[in-house]
């Protein structure tokens, strides 16, 4: 097992200001061969390398491992002989033995010139925050290992990690930061490398949705944590509320589905209202939600009774002839009807009970029995014919042509010539009846049959 040397103080070393071999394994220690061996480097290399920098002071660049670039890709690797776990014990004895190098010259000069040569001072800046990392490494991957330093998978690293660094070099690392952006309720997944909400909005091109109305559940001022986050947005809305049957409503909301909405304007559903396009309606600018409402309430209702009515049979009278003796009086009830609203109209109604605070008192009628006579009539035979033309003998037809019975009347011919007397319309009155009114029509046009034209002519009627 390799080990490190003793304390510098315990060791000897030769006087010359040129360091030696015997110097060279004295600082390295019984197993010197076997280290400068596998590190591929021989003493008088790496005496070369000692005393080129006690004397001239370049920086010492041994070769180091391949890094990967982390910025979005892979670098190119340099090719290595050995594989991955040779190349990188190689590496670590290099650095060892350089380590130890410096030891010696430190020893050899004081340490000044020589340590400044080796031990740099570079500037990480992390995310913003600066520090400050002394390293023996060369290049960014080197002196990113001395400081503890990882570099993830989404990070941006600047310059890349096998890129060599100086005393005084700067070396930039961006942190890769996991967000979920939520736009009202649409997800997308996104890597950035910013530190605050707003810086997230710029990277991924969503700055318009930056402006006044808009919700955010972290503000825009706050920060994205290195563990990511999910930011939830919702955009300002103008939406018309129609609820039941109220005056429609113009509102501004940042609620992404209906359902939201009524939470945000304390609003509740009954048993039987409903959310037109259902309670996940999403919600767009522009949007019209209407809610169904349908109510059941429990009413009292005084109404009007009206009087029955009393017919007394009066056998004077012509039938179809009605005397009032008395009026009587209306009544009064209490009704109680269950009644179904629908967006604040009616849609039905249902008596539960009734109660009768007032009776009503009978109205009393005498009607008329008598049997009316019958009109006497002439020309029995040609009003026969004609009716048989007109009607196919029917004198109680009524087929809604607005003519009526054998004869076809129309109502207002039927109402002039006196019809009403004998019945509303001409098919309710009987044959004789209508033969009646059809000779006054007659004799009006001076005995002839012209308001039956075609039957006239087929008849031969004057």
């Amino acid at each position: 097992m390799l080990e490190w040397p003793r304390d510098l103080d315990d060791l000897e070393f030769s006087p010359d200001p040129h360091v030696t071999p015997d110097d060279v394994r004295t600082a390295l220690g019984p197993d010197a061969d076997s280290l400068m061996s596998e590190a591929d480097i021989d003493v008088d290399e790496l005496i070369r390398l000692i005393n080129a920098e006690t004397t001239m002071l370049p920086p010492v660049v041994l070769p180091d491992e391949a890094s990967a670039d982390r910025v979005g890709k892979t670098a190119a690797v340099r090719e290595e002989p050995e594989d991955g776990l040779a190349s990188a014990v190689t590496t670590w004895k290099k650095r060892f033995l350089r380590g130890t190098a410096l030891a010696v010259l430190i020893t050899l000069t004081g340490g000044g010139a020589a340590a400044l040569a080796m031990n740099k001072s570079v500037t990480v800046d992390v995310d913003g925050q600066l520090q400050t990392v002394r390293s023996f490494g060369d290049t960014v991957g080197e002196v990113l290992q001395d400081a503890g330093i990882t570099v993830g998978a989404h990070d941006a690293l600047s310059p890349s990690p096998h890129a060599a660094v100086g005393d005084g070099g700067v070396i930039t690392l961006e942190r890769g930061r996991h967000l979920n952006v939520v736009v009202d309720g649409q997800q997308r997944d996104s890597w950035v490398r910013a530190t605050t909400v707003g810086e997230a909005l710029t990277q991924l091109g969503l700055d318009e949705l930056n402006q006044k109305g808009t919700w955010f559940s972290t503000p825009v001022t706050g920060e994205v944590p290195l563990e990511g986050m999910t930011l939830e947005i919702k955009t300002l809305k103008h939406i018309t509320l129609y609820d039941g049957g109220n005056e429609p409503r113009e509102l501004t909301t940042n609620a992404v589905t209906a359902e939201e909405l009524l939470k945000e304007l304390n609003l509740t559903l009954g048993p039987e209202d409903a959310i037109e396009g259902g309670a996940q309606f999403k919600l767009l600018d522009g949007a019209e939600v209407r809610i169904s409402r349908t109510g059941v309430s429990v009413i009292n209702v005084t109404e009007t009774i009206e009087p029955p009515v009393k017919e007394i049979e009066d056998p004077e009278l012509e039938q179809g002839t009605e005397i009032v003796e008395d009026e009587g009086k209306p009544g009064e009830k209490i009704v109680t009807y269950r009644v179904t609203k629908k967006n604040g109209e009616e849609v039905s109604r249902e008596e539960l009970s009734s109660k009768i605070v007032k009776k009503a008192k009978a109205k009393v009628v005498r009607v008329g029995t008598k049997e009316p006579e019958v009109p006497a009539i002439s020309d029995g035979a040609v009003w026969d014919a004609l009716a048989m033309c007109e009607s196919t003998g029917n004198w109680a037809i009524n087929t809604g042509n607005g003519y009526y019975g054998g004869l076809q009347f129309d109502k207002q011919t039927w109402d002039a010539y006196g019809g009403d007397q004998y019945a509303a319309y001409p098919h309710e009155a009987s044959r004789e009846e209508q033969i009646a009114i059809a000779t006054k029509v007659r004799d009006a046009r001076g005995g002839s049959y012209s308001a039956w034209p075609s039957c006239q002519q087929q008849l031969g009627l004057p």
